[in-house]
């Protein structure tokens, strides 16, 4: 049926990205090692190289630098996995290369958290340090299950460039803003997908930075104005982006820098639905095929039998509802981050309100962005943790962003033996993420009202309908893909209700009033 994602090629993708596929399959050392593999320079020409596999090499310049500095040390452990042509080599080297280097490059990550934490003022509960606000963040941040899984499980290296992103926040906490816009370009030319977020960079520096003071009702003083802090910002971006792009720009060859950045031939939506907005939408297209099919309003002969995206190049067009554009995702998602920055902007908060705004615009392209991994939910959970050991509300929603966002990981690993030891690291960061919180905010109302609280225990009888139900029953062959469509649409109901409360909180919440100069 159309709208139903191909088990075939899901299946395949997932078992490239288990721990499994990791050891076995090519496009992950083309990923990693591609631009570097011949010692050659990474340029984005018509190397033969990169056609050698069906999955695109989508990451900015600075990533293939990253790659050919890795490259370099990979060597000593194993020159065969630098052959681009060898899609299928495994061996125990390049395993062990793998995942020394992540372990390595997460050095960064814990760097950032410690100067996170010193951010943190927080609330002084106890006398003991396990009560502290500065050691449970560093726990939620250290010991995120999704982090865990996608970078020591997957072998990607999303720990080092978090790093960089909460490197960054950290240093506009502290107003060393310079530091804080470098960093950020660094990483916009590392990965991309961080332009989610760069709505709030740019209007919190305007705001904060380029602005000296404010007026004693916490409006703008226009004559505050400073030109040499806005050049000094922009040369900042233009340098770095220059550093990255311009190779490209003086071979010609930019065009497929962006053409690979963008490749908006994919479709809407990923083999397995992130569990955002469109999850809901292709969810609800779906019922009512089946009623327009029951009720014989839908002729089964013209409705095609089309997948969903497999993450390959492909397009999928709905049934029975308005099928989605690249240009209405835009829209939608432009749409749902306005009012995040129109309070950035009009309502300042200092940088607790920048923080909130980032997280608002991380969670609106989510919810509403093409082809979205469902990996993205970190780009929201990380720095959610930050507010969350600062008040009882934004630790309530932490809690079901990061538990539903969390589960919503658990397809990335299918296979029996990584069912316990994902349900049991799930298990023991959830806990302690609650009873943490719960003892810091003891003090004040419950983080869970009862539908919340009923909601995310619902997630325990999902897990067993789809893990130990569902393989028992006839459906398996008939509709494999219900376990996966189950999924998707349950944790898109939380996420979708975790965005929605946390920008009631942001447009109800009254501005921080500031008249001295920053």
């Amino acid at each position: 049926m159309r709208g139903i994602p191909d088990m075939n090629q899901v299946g395949r993708k997932r078992a490239l990205r288990s721990n499994g596929g990791a050891h076995n399959c090519g496009w992950y050392r083309q990923l990693v090692f591609g631009f570097g593999a011949r010692g050659d320079s990474p340029q984005m020409s018509s190397h033969p190289h990169l056609a050698t596999s069906e999955w695109t090499l989508d990451y900015p310049p600075f990533f293939a630098w990253f790659e050919y500095i890795l490259s370099h040390v990979a060597k000593y452990f194993d020159q065969e996995m630098l052959n681009v042509h060898n899609l299928n080599y495994s061996s125990s080297r390049t395993l062990l290369f793998q995942r020394f280097s992540v372990i390595f490059t997460d050095i960064l990550f814990v760097y950032a958290v410690h100067e996170c934490c010193k951010c943190i003022g927080g609330k002084k509960v106890g006398k003991e340090l396990t009560e502290k606000p500065k050691f449970i963040l560093s726990v939620l941040l250290l010991w995120n299950f999704g982090l865990l899984i996608v970078d020591h499980i997957h072998f990607q290296y999303n720990g080092f460039l978090f790093g960089l992103m909460l490197l960054s926040i950290a240093r506009l906490f502290q107003k060393r803003h310079m530091e804080g816009a470098f960093l950020f370009a660094v990483l916009l030319h590392f990965k991309h997908i961080y332009l989610y977020v760069a709505p709030a960079y740019g209007v919190y520096l305007l705001r904060s930075y380029c602005f000296t003071a404010n007026k004693s009702d916490g409006s703008i003083r226009w004559n505050s104005f400073s030109f040499v802090r806005v050049i000094s910002l922009g040369l900042v971006v233009f340098l770095v982006s220059a550093l990255s792009l311009g190779p490209f720009l003086a071979l010609n060859q930019l065009h497929q820098v962006f053409s690979r950045l963008f490749p908006f031939k994919r479709g809407l939506c990923h083999a397995y639905w992130a569990p955002n907005f469109w999850a809901l939408y292709n969810g609800l297209d779906k019922v009512l095929s089946v009623i327009g099919l029951k009720l014989k309003f839908l002729d089964p002969n013209k409705i095609p039998k089309a997948s969903m995206t497999s993450g390959l190049v492909q397009q999928f067009q709905h049934t029975v509802l308005p099928s989605v554009t690249p240009l209405a995702t835009l829209i939608c998602t432009l749409i749902a981050i306005l009012p995040s920055i129109f309070c950035l902007w009009f309502k300042p908060q200092g940088p607790r309100g920048f923080l909130r705004c980032l997280i608002l615009c991380a969670l609106s392209s989510f919810m509403f962005g093409w082809h979205v991994h469902e990996k993205a939910i970190l780009l929201a959970i990380l720095p959610m943790s930050l507010l969350s050991v600062g008040k009882a509300g934004d630790a309530s929603v932490f809690l079901i962003l990061t538990t539903t966002g969390h589960y919503s990981l658990f397809p990335l690993l299918f296979t029996a033996p990584e069912l316990p030891i994902k349900i049991l690291l799930m298990l023991l960061f959830t806990i302690y993420s609650i009873s943490s919180l719960k003892t810091l905010f003891r003090k004040e109302k419950p983080l869970f009202n009862w539908m919340e609280t009923f909601y995310l225990l619902g997630l325990g009888p999902l897990e067993v309908c789809c893990e130990f139900v569902f393989p028992l029953t006839s459906w398996k062959l008939k509709y494999p893909f219900i376990p996966l469509l189950l999924t998707s649409v349950y944790c898109a109901v939380g996420i979708t209700y975790a965005w929605f409360k946390l920008y009631v909180s942001v447009l109800i919440d009254p501005p921080v009033v500031k008249t001295k100069k920053q």
